[in-house]
């Protein structure tokens, strides 16, 4: 396709032709009622100024009679301009004048007709003309008019101003779409550079943003936004490859070993099912380690698209908390639960409760520590957002570190002689992002304290009432 057909083919072109033409109907609709305005304004002038005229002849031929009618009407007749005069009597005969008798008969009245005319002594060329008749006692009939040719001249003139004006509006306008249509497919052409270079594997690339802030600037930050978020996630999914090929060969290495050192010095039942015991024992960890993996890569392929439903987050909080209260309780540890009531959330119920299983969990594991462990869990509402905290009085996680503790398999030293993944952390931060909240990790000092916000949702009141997001 030539470079000019692709210019004709775009939107803009046509969006720019189609204002053309609503324009262009509007400006001809506009100069075609001016028009005829001034018709109708010249047309009311030449009518006042023949009823001025009947009454002054009028008056005349009242005053003098038929002679005296006749005087005058000569008097108008040589005065220069555009008024006509007939006099005649009742059977058609011609007294006095400038025009020939017409060719249609008025019947009188107050109506101006509008009608062709020949001057006196120029047979055969017609004129335009407003006529009225009256009618005079004794039976003659008195016609008055005025020419109208100047006002056919100027209504020529609009017509030809209005064709000039068209043109030279549908020329501009066509350059003015040819002109914007080329900026447009300039920077749509760059745009779409962008995007094969982009299929073509270089994800670094960007779409170029003009700074208008226009439809295509914001379309550019949205989608640049996207690849950014696309990105990430392949980020995390050569992270999560690399941390499992990494994190996983260790447990599975022992797993081979402990097997194979069980069917070379197993001797007898019991040292048998010690090992099987320990091969159980390792493959669980791994089971438990993929269905972290599962449940984070559900979270951020959105799974719960399709198993939204609105629940009471603070009931979730108590059953987490009951849960755990014996487990609590034989750690030594004591375990404070406040949950406001009504905190109504849409989202998934398993995943939620998973995640604030992970931050109980690893409260207990490395916060339940000194001398009077303290956790501490809080269910509330914040303006329209709901908050579920959960806090201890462990050694906690420095500032520096906390960003890069929700990665996944990230353990840190202090971290790395108890048992677990590096996953929890990580769910929790998948499972606010697919609810459209956000996970934060704060001092509590001393200790943790995370916090994971989601969207509140309210309770409309009326007859029938419903849950809409805040």
């Amino acid at each position: 396709m030539t470079a000019l057909g692709k210019l004709f083919r775009t939107t803009a072109f046509k969006l720019s032709i189609a204002y053309l033409v609503l324009f262009s109907i509007g400006a001809g609709l506009v100069l075609a009622r001016v028009g005829a305005r001034v018709k109708e304004v010249l047309d009311e002038q030449i009518e006042q100024t023949v009823d001025a005229e009947i009454r002054a002849l009028s008056e005349q031929y009242a005053q003098g009679g038929l002679r005296q009618l006749v005087n005058a009407v000569e008097r108008r007749v040589r005065a220069p301009g555009g008024s006509l005069y007939l006099l005649s009597s009742h059977a058609g005969d011609v007294i006095v004048g400038n025009i020939e008798p017409p060719n249609f008969t008025p019947s009188g009245g107050t109506e101006l007709v509008e009608t062709p005319y020949e001057r006196r002594g120029e047979p055969g060329v017609k004129h335009p003309a407003l006529l009225r008749l009256f009618l005079l006692p004794g039976g003659f009939r008195l016609l008055i008019g005025h020419d109208i040719e100047d006002h056919e001249v100027l209504r020529g003139i609009l017509r030809r101003a209005l064709g000039v004006s068209l043109f030279w509006l549908a020329l501009v306008g066509a350059l003015g779409g040819l002109f914007v249509s080329h900026r447009m497919l300039e920077r749509v052409d760059v745009m779409s550079g962008s995007a094969r270079r982009i299929m073509a594997g270089d994800m670094h690339e960007r779409l170029a943003i003009s700074g208008a802030g226009d439809e295509l600037d914001r379309l550019a930050e949205n989608f640049n936004a996207m690849l950014e978020r696309i990105s990430e996630l392949m980020a995390g999914l050569r992270e999560v490859s690399d941390n499992i090929a990494h994190d996983l060969k260790t447990p599975l290495t022992r797993l081979r070993n402990r097997a194979e050192a069980a069917l070379r010095a197993g001797s007898n039942d019991s040292e048998h099912r010690a090992a099987l015991a320990a091969v159980i024992e390792e493959s669980d960890n791994l089971i438990r380690v993929f269905n972290a993996l599962l449940m984070i890569a559900r979270a951020e392929a959105g799974y719960s698209s399709d198993n939204m439903a609105v629940f009471d987050a603070d009931s979730v909080v108590r059953d987490i908390a009951e849960m755990y209260e014996p487990v609590a309780e034989e750690q030594g540890v004591h375990l404070d639960v406040a949950a406001q009531d009504g905190l109504a959330v849409t989202g998934s119920r398993e995943l939620l409760g998973q995640a604030l299983v992970n931050l109980v969990d690893n409260a207990l594991k490395y916060g339940g520590t000194g001398d009077a462990p303290r956790i501490a869990i809080e269910a509330r509402r914040v303006g329209d957002r709901v908050e579920i905290i959960v806090a201890d009085r462990g050694p906690g996680i420095a500032p520096s570190d906390r960003e890069r503790v929700v990665g996944r398999f990230v353990r840190l030293e202090n971290s790395r002689s108890r048992p677990g993944s590096g996953l929890g952390l990580s769910l929790a931060a998948a499972v606010a992002r697919m609810h459209h909240g956000a996970l934060r990790i704060e001092d509590n000092a001393p200790g943790l304290r995370v916090a994971l916000s989601l969207p509140a949702m309210r309770t409309t009141v009326g007859p029938t009432a419903r849950m809409e997001r805040a």
